[in-house]
């Protein structure tokens, strides 16, 4: 990995996130691509697209660049990545919004029905939720969306003790695609945080996720089997999977 520096700027910061996050994840890029196509294909033109738990805002700037028309609302209750978001996906002007909100707290929606959403997605995030909290967040999202309107959930959704040999080759794969990847020079969770904390505007806000997020251990996953059924039980009329590999998914849910 090339040397630490201040001089970073949100941007570049932003592209370091985009190669540790695919040193983690397989072929992380056509997750997006495929979310894309299908709002592409699907949505109007000029999509209006919520990005659920946005992080550094990964989707969101996808979306503004390919689709010149859309308009993204972003939102995080990660202080830190929400301010990056707020500042990389300000060369947007208003086509972009970012909101602070915690999807563990009930009621978490009501700050988003100013909008009428074409779509919902998200990466790599909902795993954080309880199997209780990920059904409260598609029963919101399913209270908020007009007919018609989608979700996509992308994340690794991992295999039951049912499937016993999927689950050693997904992570045998893991394992190799991570050793790869740092050994051509990625650089790991942590040393992001590390060059995220020499940045004051972000340093600042490291002690309140810190507090954010104390009380809140990893939670059991579900596994995609839940994910559909929940869906439907929040009130989707159509769901299903449109990219699978190995353990990694993007979940298909239409409003």
């Amino acid at each position: 990995m090339t040397a630490p520096t201040t001089s970073l700027s949100p941007r570049d910061l932003l592209a370091r996130w985009e190669e540790q996050q695919s040193a983690y994840v397989a072929h992380r890029e056509n997750r997006f691509e495929v979310m894309l196509d299908v709002l592409r294909l699907h949505s109007p033109a000029g999509p209006t697209v919520l990005d659920l738990a946005c992080g550094p805002g990964s989707i969101a700037d996808r979306v503004l660049a390919e689709l010149p028309g859309s308009r993204v609302i972003a939102t995080d209750y990660d202080p830190v990545l929400t301010h990056l978001a707020e500042t990389v996906l300000g060369e947007y002007g208003d086509r972009a919004t970012v909101i602070d909100a915690d999807l563990a707290d009930p009621g978490w929606s009501r700050r988003f029905t100013p909008w009428q959403f074409d779509a919902v997605l998200t990466s790599t995030a909902l795993h954080w939720l309880s199997p209780r909290q990920l059904l409260g967040v598609y029963t919101e999202l399913a209270a908020i969306l007009p007919p018609g309107a989608v979700l996509l959930n992308a994340d690794h959704l991992r295999f039951g003790p049912e499937h016993p040999t999927l689950a050693e080759v997904s992570a045998r794969h893991d394992e190799q695609v991570q050793r790869a990847a740092f050994a051509a020079g990625a650089g790991t969770w942590d040393e992001w945080w590390t060059l995220a904390a020499r940045l004051p505007d972000l340093a600042e806000r490291i002690a309140e996720r810190e507090r954010r997020f104390a009380d809140r251990p990893p939670q059991p996953l579900a596994p995609l089997a839940f994910h559909h059924a929940a869906l439907r039980t929040a009130g989707f009329t159509e769901v299903g999977t449109v990219w699978q590999y190995l353990d990694d998914y993007v979940v298909f849910a239409r409003r």
